[in-house]
C-alpha cells in the first residue's frame, strides 16, 4: 500500500471504519474495498491492468467469506488498510437496484409524489443511484432476478436500459467511499434501521423510470 502522512492515514481510517462500524450495528456485513492510490497515476489500488471498476470492487477474492460485522475484525481491516473503501454484499440483509442518475431522479421525484415506500438511497458521485430494498434471497424462480458484479454488461437488458439488480453473489460500493476524480459515494437517504421497501413494486418504478431517462 502506498504511504500517506500519519495524520491522513488516522483521519481516512477513523471516517471508513466509523461508517463500518455503523453499517455492522444495522447488520450489513463489510468488507475491505479498493481505492484510487494517493499517488501514481493508476485509478485502483489493485494490480489488474485497466481495472474495469476502479476503487469499487472488493480487495480479495474471498470477499463473500470475509464479509464481517464484528467490530473488532472491522477495526483491524481499517487500521492495515485505512484507504481502503466499503464494500456491502448484497443478497443477504438486501438487494440494490443501481440505475444511472438520470433515472434516479425521475424515480425520487415519482416516489414523492406517489408517496412510494422508499428505503436508503445513495449517490455514486453524478452517475449512479443505490435503491436498497428487501431481498428476495435465492427465489424459486430465478428468471425474475440477475446479479452482476465486476464485468457485468447491464446495457444489455433491453426492458430496464442500464439497471443493475445487485442480489445473490454480487456487491455494491458504499458511502463514505471515495473513487476516482474525486467522485463521492454518498447518503441521498441514509438507513435508518426501518423496514426495506418490497423490491418488485419498485422495480416497476426504477425499470419506468429507466426507460423515461432513456428518452
Amino acid at each position: 500500500m502506498l504511504a500517506v502522512s500519519g495524520g491522513r492515514r488516522q483521519k481516512a481510517r477513523n471516517r471508513m471504519v466509523a461508517a463500518a462500524l455503523e453499517y455492522a450495528e444495522l447488520g450489513w456485513p463489510s468488507c475491505l474495498g479498493a481505492h484510487p492510490p494517493v499517488d501514481g497515476d493508476r485509478a485502483c489500488s489493485c494490480d489488474r491492468i485497466g481495472c474495469p471498476d476502479p476503487g469499487a470492487h472488493p480487495v480479495s477474492a474471498a470477499w463473500a467469506i470475509q464479509a464481517s460485522t464484528d467490530p473488532a475484525v472491522l477495526k483491524r481491516w481499517w487500521s492495515e488498510r485505512p484507504q481502503a473503501n466499503i464494500i456491502l454484499p448484497t443478497g443477504r440483509v438486501f438487494d440494490v437496484f443501481d440505475v444511472p442518475a438520470a433515472a434516479g431522479k425521475v424515480a425520487l421525484r415519482r416516489i414523492a409524489r406517489d408517496g412510494l415506500q422508499v428505503g436508503p438511497v445513495a449517490a455514486i458521485g453524478e452517475d449512479r443511484h443505490l435503491f436498497f430494498v428487501a431481498t428476495r434471497g435465492a427465489p424459486a424462480d430465478e428468471d425474475e432476478w440477475w446479479s452482476c458484479h465486476l464485468d457485468c454488461s447491464p446495457e444489455s437488458i433491453a426492458e430496464t436500459p442500464g439497471m443493475r439488480w445487485h442480489c445473490r453473489d454480487s456487491y455494491v460500493v458504499a458511502p463514505p467511499s471515495m473513487l476516482p476524480y474525486d467522485r463521492e459515494v454518498a447518503w441521498i437517504r441514509p438507513p435508518d434501521g426501518g423496514p426495506l421497501p418490497d423490491p418488485l413494486r419498485l422495480l416497476e418504478v426504477l425499470s419506468d423510470s429507466c426507460e423515461a431517462a432513456e428518452r
